[in-house]
């Protein structure tokens, strides 16, 4: 009988192990067999979407059944079709006239730490652009998720057999604690991390001593400008925080107007199904966001505004989609001020454009730097004027926040994980996607004029064969092509676009029962 952090320790190795035999096998696949692959474990997550949303409800108590198929369906289509054409095995990119060629191998051994919010879409999102780039991962799911993330692993794990790919390519840790998992990040065989969670989680990834992946959290404002399309703004507010109850990072938590329209704008946000909170209301608020002893009560997390309000003591409408309540300040001393991931958005009024900027990078600042900023306004001076000073990696104008950062409603890199560049602590303000997950050499050809320029012959027989003189040739693959209308996992889905844009339930819905949780 082993303590359950040694035995978290050894299931880590021993699937590392497993993981290395397996990835030694699979690194020398070709690309056609390799996006045979892939396309097999999104067809097979695309026929669960629904289930496992159903799983993950269920187990962690958060969110909505219809979004988290959304989310599943984003990752199982949205994001294979945008990297369906993108090569990333042996060449990937030839340059003749330059004498460069670009050559992709993967990186070994991913550890995919999987978090509670998302668990199902991360592990979806994950594994496919892992094995994309002919990695295999282990992954560590979240101990309050476990159930849901396994069903998941081995739906794409059998998906993938069934191409012939080794059974551990896809492994997932049984016995999941904080030191099994330090034990995954350290451990001498792992060979990149991609880490979603708190900041702990994203701490650890980065003390581990291996290339890592992490992501910040997101405490994301949108300032209303006077110019905005003021019922657009409120139900773009509206759409992202009841899509799957704010549990995704870039979800906005805070409201920054200017005060010439703010009473308009109070009057469009109640047209869209948003509560504001009166003055007691909000006390009630802040005092259900923060615990009797300090810090923040991850029950409210993935949970419905009308379940929120019946925590806080007061009654709202059962078709609300956001509460939003007035805060005085920013920071520690200011519960609302903080990134929530529920359906709660602290309202602010600036007398200008400039203070509303100067307000929104306070917010961002306390918890949310390098993430996302919404922004509603028709002035492009603005618009620019926001761009060059708020520190977020994605500024998303005239549209959610929550859809528009992960490249639903955007062309942004379709992503689950969202980097938040130095300005978050991270490597990368990308959106991390399979590119990431592989590494590539470079084979350099001299240049003819070097050899001028130091007195030496050329020999045209060591230049690279059919040159051109002049124009460089094409490259094998310099972008991602867009998928075909008629594909057979096209994304002009009714119940994709119905949940993903946070459209209203029926008023039958069913909100699932909820419990304490921890992201």
């Amino acid at each position: 009988m082993l303590d359950r952090d040694l035995a978290s320790i050894q299931n880590a190795r021993d699937l590392l192990e497993r993981s290395r035999r397996a990835q030694k096998q699979y690194k020398r696949w070709t690309q056609h067999d390799v996006d045979g692959v892939v396309n097999a474990m999104a067809r097979a997550a695309t026929d669960h979407a629904t289930e496992l949303a159903e799983l993950a409800v269920r187990e962690t108590g958060m969110g909505r059944v219809e979004s988290k198929t959304a989310k599943n369906l984003f990752c199982s289509r949205n994001l294979h079709e945008a990297y369906r054409n993108l090569r990333t095995c042996d060449v990937i990119r030839e340059d003749h006239a330059r004498g460069i060629t670009e050559v992709a191998v993967p990186v070994g051994i991913v550890a995919g730490i999987i978090p509670t919010t998302n668990p199902t879409s991360t592990t979806i999102f994950k594994t496919l652009i892992a094995l994309k780039g002919r990695n295999s991962i282990v992954l560590s799911p979240h101990p309050r998720a476990i159930r849901c993330i396994e069903r998941t692993a081995e739906i794409l794990r059998r998906a993938a057999v069934q191409k012939g790919v080794p059974e551990d390519l896809i492994l997932c840790m049984s016995e999941p604690t904080l030191e099994g998992t330090t034990e995954l990040m350290r451990n001498r065989l792992t060979s990149m991390i991609v880490a979603t969670g708190g900041p702990g989680v994203v701490k650890a990834a980065y003390s581990s001593g291996k290339p890592a992946y992490g992501v910040g959290p997101g405490n994301g404002a949108a300032f209303i400008h006077r110019s905005a399309d003021l019922d657009h703004a409120a139900r773009c507010l509206a759409n992202s925080q009841s899509f799957d109850w704010g549990t995704i990072c870039s979800s906005e938590q805070s409201v920054v107007v200017e005060r010439s329209v703010a009473e308009e704008f109070k009057a469009a946000l109640k047209r869209a199904g948003a509560h504001l909170a009166s003055p007691e209301e909000t006390i009630l608020l802040r005092q259900l966001i923060e615990l009797p002893h300090g810090g923040f009560n991850t029950a409210i997390v993935g949970q419905s505004p009308e379940r929120l309000a019946e925590m806080a003591g007061f009654p709202v409408a059962p078709d609300t989609l956001l509460l939003v309540a007035p805060e005085d300040g920013v920071g520690p001393d200011f519960p609302l001020s903080r990134e929530k991931l529920a359906p709660i958005i602290s309202w602010y009024e600036a007398d200008d454009w400039q203070t509303g900027c100067a307000k929104c990078i306070e917010i961002i600042t306390y918890g949310g730097e390098g993430h996302t900023m919404g922004l509603h306004c028709r002035d492009r001076d603005v618009v620019l004027a926001f761009s060059l000073e708020k520190p977020v990696g994605r500024l998303i104008v005239n549209g959610p926040t929550t859809q528009g950062a992960v490249g639903y409603s955007t062309h942004l890199d379709p992503s689950m994980t969202l980097g938040c560049g130095t300005m978050g602590g991270n490597i990368t303000t990308d959106n991390i996607g399979p590119r990431h997950l592989i590494n590539i050499k470079r084979v350099a050809y001299p240049r003819a004029s070097y050899f001028e320029e130091v007195g030496l012959p050329f020999d045209p027989a060591n230049a690279p064969t059919n040159a051109p003189t002049n124009t460089p040739t094409k490259p094998v693959s310099d972008h991602v092509s867009p998928p075909p209308s008629n594909s057979p996992m096209s994304v002009n889905n009714d119940m994709i676009q119905r949940a993903m844009t946070g459209a209203r339930l029926p008023a039958s819905r069913k909100l699932y029962s909820t419990r304490d949780t921890e992201t």
